[in-house]
């Protein structure tokens, strides 16, 4: 069983990476040359071309003959009088060629030497009569030179593209002034959670914010790439925080870089960096966005170089070489990981008329449908050399949830004409309600684990998110059950509140049991946690933009008076806090709860889809979309 400090703090599926690898760019390892070594390239440079003289200068005093291997050159006819044989034009030259001719090019050969040894010696005297400063200020001019060009080469025009139709965007000013009031309160704490980030870690990934300090070691490498800055540019402009938002505009501009050494996860780099700027694009036009994320898209492409095409868990971004998490399943690839790619790469296709994204996607699902499911569901492990499936644990929480999430998002951004993905969630959905979802004793509706051929009767903080899932999946349903799915969520919705109101501080575990007298409360210390992730409040939200009954308002203020006081910390219930200086996941909470007391005009769920790390991308209408290639969309 995956403990919970494999799980990722924020999105659902991955364990955090602690990679000790250093990152640094690439054109600073390349140019990063001492003064002695400058020296000794211009030395080598002399030497080689002494050598070549020596080698290939003609030996005058014997008069030989420099070979130039133009036996068999094909030259163009001018004059056949001198024994050559006129074939269509052109004139084949023998042995019997004019030796004044090639005396002509020997002479130019020579002289070119000559004068490529003369220069070189002048170079290397002139570098030998500079200081070391001047070197130095060389160096660094030669470093800006090719820092300028790969801008220059990564920054190329991405082809112009129609925009889906953007409503919504600067919306939702509730008129009830207690709902003002708390949607202000948490704008509040996103821009206090922003500030100190600004203050303490800024560039870094993450802020730790009880030492105070940037923190990059996690799924991003050691590498300083901004996750902070990236995930939350959204929020910021949805909150109105314009001035912060152009602070991390412009640190994404001049900083974001992705010629690094650094392994980082796929799945996560996809849902927080493409997700993160791509919403940015949309929401605010600003082109730099686009390109940033069309940039680390393509350092994303290497890890699907797998025999199945499956891709690896992942990947560096400078070399190329991926792999797949250790403890996975015997070095299985991970259902949610490779399962939630779609959104974000056919909006790439769609943004650069490049089909590489979208066939990437498109070939893992057509490689899904052909497999074989035990009792139609999906196991968790998918080996990417063979092909076959890996341990046969099924879940809707870790290392499960958002491959089933991103199969109904793919049918509505699509505005519900890609009917292969609608079918493939209702057999999935199908298959989860017969064997996984179940009531407890007391009448608690919660979805187990199927493990090792028995269904294990506990439910993590992930798998809440499947309340807002089955609600949003409800219109469209099979056999006209749209009010069944509705209920079914609003059941979750019920049980993970639950798990928050039978603890003291009323903040959910990380996972809770159903056994015998113990519902809906965690048993084992490893599970006693709570580390601020959204599932919840995000199923909240889409209760209540499905119902609004005013409980789902009410139950988010709860967790947010509660959480209020807490940048990001795990609290041990009774007894003793836990101190987690980890700070990302913060952003995607405080979105979900700002849209919870904002109106429904403020990113209509008919003109938006949410990718599993809340990042809004709009609906691509069929009139506006180039995947025609798939029948789905004909």
């Amino acid at each position: 069983m995956t403990t919970p400090a494999l799980l990722p703090l924020s999105g659902r599926r991955l364990p955090p990476l602690n990679l000790g690898a250093s990152a640094f760019p690439h054109h600073r390892a390349t140019l990063r040359l001492s003064e002695k070594f400058i020296l000794l390239l211009i030395l080598s440079a002399f030497i080689t071309l002494c050598f070549g003289a020596f080698f290939f200068l003609p030996d005058s005093s014997k008069h030989k003959r420099f070979d130039l291997g133009l036996e068999d050159v094909l030259i163009p006819h001018v004059d056949t009088s001198k024994g050559g044989k006129n074939l269509g034009g052109f004139l084949i030259h023998g042995q019997g060629h004019d030796e004044h001719r090639h005396r002509e090019e020997e002479e130019r050969l020579r002289n070119k030497i000559r004068a490529d040894h003369e220069k070189a010696l002048e170079e290397a005297k002139e570098k030998l009569k500079k200081s070391r400063d001047e070197i130095q200020a060389e160096i660094q001019t030669e470093k800006n030179k090719v820092v300028q060009e790969l801008k220059k080469k990564d920054s190329k025009p991405l082809p112009p593209v129609p925009l889906p139709n953007l409503v919504g965007i600067n919306s939702g000013e509730p008129a009830d002034p207690d709902i003002r009031e708390k949607r202000n309160k948490v704008k509040e704490m996103m821009k206090h959670a922003w500030d100190n980030y600004r203050q303490y870690g800024w560039g870094h990934n993450e802020l730790k914010p009880i030492a105070r300090k940037g923190h990059s070691t996690n799924i991003f490498g050691n590498s300083q790439m901004g996750a902070t800055i990236v995930d939350a540019l959204d929020t910021l402009y949805i909150m109105g925080l314009h001035d912060e938002f152009r602070e991390g505009q412009e640190w994404i501009d001049k900083n974001l870089d992705f010629s690094v050494n650094s392994e980082v996860s796929v799945f996560e780099v996809n849902i927080r960096f493409i997700g993160g700027l791509l919403a940015a694009y949309y929401l605010s036009g600003q082109e730099v966005f686009k390109i940033k994320a069309v940039q680390l898209a393509g350092k994303l492409l290497p890890a699907f170089n797998t025999p199945t095409g499956i891709p690896w868990a992942m990947v560096n971004l400078k070399s190329g070489v991926g792999r797949n998490w250790g403890w996975a399943s015997a070095g299985s690839s991970i259902l949610a990981e490779f399962g939630t790619l779609h959104m974000e790469f056919v909006h790439l296709s769609y943004l650069t008329g490049d089909p590489v994204y979208y066939n990437k996607v498109m070939h893992i699902r057509k490689l899904l449908q052909k497999m074989d499911r035990p009792n139609g569901l999906y196991p968790n492990y998918l080996n990417p050399r063979t092909g076959r499936w890996g341990q046969h644990h099924t879940s809707v929480g870790g290392l499960g949830d958002s491959f089933y999430e991103y199969l109904l998002k793919a049918w509505l951004m699509s505005d519900k004409m890609d009917t292969e993905a609608r079918k493939m969630y209702d057999d999935a959905i199908e298959a989860i309600e017969k064997h996984l979802i179940r009531k407890s004793n007391g009448g608690l509706t919660f979805i187990g684990e199927w493990k090792n051929g028995h269904l294990e009767r506990k439910m993590g903080h992930l798998t809440c998110f499947a309340g807002g899932m089955f609600a949003l999946g409800a219109d469209g349903s099979r056999d006209d059950k749209a009010g069944h799915y509705l209920q079914l969520g609003a059941e979750i919705a019920h049980t993970c509140h639950e798990s928050y109101d039978r603890t003291t501080l009323k903040l959910g575990p990380e996972a809770f049991k159903f056994d015998g007298g113990v519902e809906a409360v965690a048993v084992r210390q490893n599970e006693k946690y709570y580390i601020l992730r959204p599932e919840v409040i995000e199923t909240y939200w889409y209760m209540w933009r499905f119902t609004h009954d005013p409980k789902y308002r009410q139950w988010g203020w709860e967790a947010t008076q509660v959480s209020k006081w807490i940048n990001h910390l795990a609290v041990i219930y009774s007894v003793c806090f836990h101190f987690e200086d980890d700070s990302l996941t913060v952003l995607e909470h405080f979105k979900y709860l700002y849209l919870l007391f904002s109106n429904d005009d403020l990113l209509p769920l008919d003109n938006w889809v949410f990718n599993t790390e809340a990042h809004p991308l709009p609906v691509l209408h069929l009139a506006n979309t180039t995947l025609s290639g798939n029948p789905a969309y004909r």
